[in-house]
């Protein structure tokens, strides 16, 4: 059992909607270091990552297909320095987004030093590059960023590229993909499985599948939660809500199947987006997926 590092990022330069830089003090107002106790991890909550805010200035730079590329990469660098001291410390890194583009810098500080899979659950498949994007919303690019396409400033993150080989890479619930994504995805290397997958599987099946593909040679598995993945019904705050998503008791059997598993090693949950919840009812789900995690159970 590992000891937890608490870490927010609130961070909403790379998505294309406001809100989400609130996700960690949400996340923080359900008692999630108590309950993360109660577990009974020890757990030291390390504050937030200093994140520049639009309205305070951060330079939106000149090139529309990377927008705010300067103040994300230096956040991003931060937190993976970070993150970084956080696992020679013997710690387990929990990260709470703020916009998804953070994960570049959470994963990459949690692989210096160590070979480390990646199960990326999401929507959106996040695999877009400045060539492909449609919108330059750098939340949209992460996933190929730590697969080593993109931008040198946000593939080099972790002092080697790719930070994840492809083929360490598993993409779990995806529903959501923009047309030259696609084609990039399909030759990419990574073990995708789509809603599709689920539905005709089951989440148990899709779920081992994935833990398996990415756990060879390596020294265990970050997992990056972006909580768009479950159907709005039922976690309506989040910025890019997508219908047909995983159900309550999917997103909770994924997230109980990976502590059984045994080889989390560092967490990121992103896009909780508060302006836009309901009685604060998607922080809170991302609070009890963050428990299932690290080994609540029913029984």
């Amino acid at each position: 059992m590992y000891p937890i590092a608490l870490l927010g990022v609130p961070i909403d330069l790379g998505a294309g909607r406001r809100g989400v830089d609130m996700g960690p003090s949400a996340m923080r107002y359900t008692g999630l270091q108590a309950r993360i106790a109660a577990l009974g991890h020890d757990v030291c909550d390390l504050g937030n990552v200093p994140t520049p805010m639009i309205e305070t200035g951060a330079p939106l730079g000149d090139d529309p297909r990377l927008r705010y590329l300067d103040p994300i990469w230096r956040v991003c660098a931060e937190l993976a320095d970070r993150v970084a001291t956080c696992v020679q410390q013997g710690q387990l890194p929990l990260i709470l987004g703020g916009d998804h583009s953070l994960a570049m810098g959470s994963v990459s500080g949690s692989t210096r030093g160590r070979q480390l899979g990646l199960i990326w659950i999401d929507a959106h498949a996040d695999f877009n590059t400045p060539e492909t994007t449609p919108s330059g919303n750098i939340h949209g690019m992460s996933l190929a960023a730590l697969s080593g396409r993109g931008h040198p400033l946000l593939t080099g993150l972790a002092g080697r590229v790719p930070a994840i080989p492809p083929d360490q890479i598993a993409l779990v619930a995806v529903r959501d993909l923009d047309p030259l994504e696609r084609e990039a995805l399909r030759t990419s290397g990574i073990h995708t499985f789509t809603m599709h997958d689920i539905d005709r599987r089951g989440m148990a099946a899709v779920m081992e599948q994935a833990i398996s593909c990415i756990s060879h040679a390596t020294d265990g598995y970050h997992v990056s939660l972006d909580l768009d993945v479950i159907d709005p019904k039922i976690a309506p705050g989040v910025g890019t809500p997508v219908l047909g998503g995983i159900s309550y008791r999917e997103a909770h059997l994924a997230m109980e199947l990976i502590a059984q598993a045994g080889g989390l090693r560092s967490l990121d949950v992103v896009e909780v987006n508060p302006i836009l919840d309901i009685h604060n009812a998607t922080a809170e789900l991302a609070v009890e997926l963050v428990l299932s995690a690290l080994g609540k159970r029913i029984l």
